[in-house]
């Protein structure tokens, strides 16, 4: 596979003055943009469709204008879809605002605290324009972190593919050919569509030559002649669900097609993982988020991207809580006050969290314990996961911010110094497996 060189840093990149602020105001269809243009000292207002293909083809045309130069873009913090969709562009350098903050200034031209999207873009970008220095800039990641976040998302869209094909491909067998199932191994891998490339059908592999089905199964098997003499047995005495020849041959067909397609995805996500490991080997902080448990070669680099390298990016975890999605939104009018999980956030970086901290239950003891409580006070499934994945994200954020990977012995001795319940839990978990090492080694938790 080719090898993938080393790119420039961003901010190396981008050199000189900022060529334009604009101030963008968010809505749920469409949303207003105040651009002032640096070297003509006029403001133009444009509205933008809101999807990710019109922001796309914006930032596009702003690299074009303005010749890759910095633009400053002015937006509300809480707007966490449109930032995450602008903060991976290295021509930007965004501006994240208070709603509160752009209140207070809009309260000083308009005491009356009449409101529209035009003014508010217009304010958005005037209030950081003219105090820049009271702001805090998100600069883009360095070029091999953005590299890595990329390579990450679009395998996962290519592994969202994959896992659609083969729920297509189990329901089509179960109402035909059921046994294939058991016999043609994991239907991600290559030995299942192989399988089904040549035998699509019980009638078809009954024909087969067991000679030909030995050859098949000592190239993609570990079975021993005994097993393989079963499964031929196995075959030769097996019934079709249908003999309906017309349910048969289209769903014979429609497998093959399914598998057609399957085969250069599977092909796909490999070459996207041999280049994620490849510029997670050569990270700096590749160490760092190997070191969590659970963290393996998938979930590692993503967890790495959603911090990423700029140590000054987040002051505290409860930023990142609040953007990925993971921090709960607490509601409250007049007596009545409510918690529910946040809808409007970066989807893929709430995932990675989740995820993580679901892998995490199976290797790490504490980890499980805090999920075995959460599930005893009557949480679902998920959300014991999203409660889970908070208590990671402050730990993450701490050794992230010190340099330090994680320790579990430590995490657990600051636990027992702090008289945490969780201690009691993970020694019954010992108890229970006491034969089980420390978490932190490659053994699952049972």
């Amino acid at each position: 596979m080719t090898s993938i060189p080393p790119l420039p840093d961003a901010k190396a990149q981008i050199t000189g003055p900022i060529a334009a602020w604009i101030g963008l105001d968010w809505a749920d269809q469409q949303h207003v943009i105040s651009l002032y243009d640096v070297a003509s000292g006029q403001t133009e207002t444009a509205q933008l469709r809101h999807s990710a293909e019109a922001l796309q083809q914006w930032v596009a045309n702003l690299r074009t204008r303005y010749g890759g130069a910095r633009v400053a873009v002015v937006l509300e913090q809480a707007r966490g879809s449109v930032w995450y969709a602008l903060m991976s562009h290295d021509s930007l350098v965004l501006y994240p605002v208070n709603p509160e903050s752009l209140a207070n200034y809009r309260k000083t031209f308009f005491p009356s605290r009449a409101k529209n999207d035009p003014s508010d873009a217009a304010l958005l970008q005037e209030m950081v324009r003219k105090n820049p220095e009271r702001f805090r800039a998100w600069w883009p990641e360095d070029a091999d972190t953005r590299a890595l976040q990329l390579l990450t998302q679009h395998r996962r869209r290519l592994v969202d593919q994959k896992t659609a094909l083969t729920n297509q491909l189990t329901s089509l067998l179960k109402g035909y050919y059921p046994q294939a199932l058991d016999w043609a191994g994991a239907l991600d891998k290559e030995m299942a569509c192989t399988f089904f490339q040549h035998w699509p059908a019980l009638k078809i592999l009954q024909r087969a030559k067991p000679a030909r089905l030995r050859q098949f199964w000592k190239k993609h098997t570990r079975l021993t002649s005994q097993q393989m003499d079963q499964r031929l047995e196995a075959i030769e005495q097996a019934r079709s669900l249908t003999e309906d020849p017309a349910v048969v041959e289209a769903s014979a067909l429609m497998v093959q097609a399914l598998v057609t397609q399957l085969v250069p995805l599977l092909k796909a996500i490999e070459q996207f993982e041999h280049h994620i490991a490849e510029r997670f080997q050569r990270h700096p902080d590749r160490g760092l988020f190997e070191s969590f448990p659970g963290a393996g070669a998938a979930v590692a680099p993503r967890l790495l991207v959603a911090l990423g390298a700029d140590r000054q990016r987040w002051q505290a975890a409860e930023e990142i809580q609040r953007l990925s999605g993971i921090a709960p939104v607490t509601e409250q009018s007049g007596q009545s006050r409510w918690v529910h999980w946040r809808s409007a956030c970066p989807k893929f970086l709430r995932q990675t969290f989740q995820e993580f901290a679901n892998w995490s239950v199976k290797w790490c003891r504490w980890a499980k314990a805090y999920y075995l409580k959460q599930r005893g006070r009557g949480n679902q499934h998920q959300a014991a996961i999203r409660a889970l994945a908070y208590k990671w994200i402050r730990i993450i954020f701490r050794c992230w911010k010190e340099h330090t990977p994680y320790n579990d012995s430590l995490y657990i001795d600051s636990l027992r110094r702090r008289g945490s319940p969780l201690v009691e839990d993970i020694e019954k978990l010992i108890l229970r497996a006491s034969n089980v090492p420390a978490c932190g080694k490659a053994v699952r938790i049972p």
